[in-house]
């Protein structure tokens, strides 16, 4: 434990991780998915306090930090393979998880003091939602005569 006791410098990196990832929770929220304003926040906090907490007893040692960054990389991935679900004909959730995946990244970023890196990250995940979603097609509802015409479906 630190003799040194300041909250101020950790204070910078996670409120820039919290707020970076407010939109991409906004636009998750928006759409009505499993995941939304709570969670992309936390996620990123999340992100960056682990970094934050361990950085400065880890910096003599880059494995023991780059061993942290990894646990916190599949932590996010398992929790993003949650959002995951897959129904009768297709799967839901994969856009969720990555954004969840990217936002553990934007936090991890902050959490390095690498802004540049969470904000690059923050605007191509934005775009990507803002400017791909008119362009994703409507989902394909079978009709009742597909469900028949397939082999083996009850008639």
């Amino acid at each position: 434990m630190s003799d040194n006791f300041s909250i101020l410098p950790h204070l910078v990196p996670i409120v820039i991780a919290y707020c970076l990832a407010l939109p991409i929770g906004w636009n998750r929220e928006q759409a009505e998915r499993s995941a939304g304003l709570r969670t992309f926040p936390l996620v990123a906090v999340a992100s960056c306090g682990f970094v934050q907490a361990v950085e400065s007893t880890m910096s003599h040692d880059p494995s023991a930090l780059a061993r942290v960054l990894e646990g916190v990389i599949a932590g996010i991935g398992f929790l993003g393979g949650g959002a995951i679900l897959q129904q009768k004909h297709s799967v839901k959730g994969t856009a969720t998880a990555a954004s969840l995946w990217i936002t553990g990244a934007i936090g991890l970023a902050a959490g390095l003091g690498s802004y540049d890196v969470a904000i690059v990250l923050t605007a191509f995940t934005l775009l990507t939602f803002w400017v791909m979603a008119p362009l994703k097609p409507e989902e394909n509802e079978r009709g009742e005569e597909e469900e028949i015409s397939k082999p083996g479906s009850p008639r």
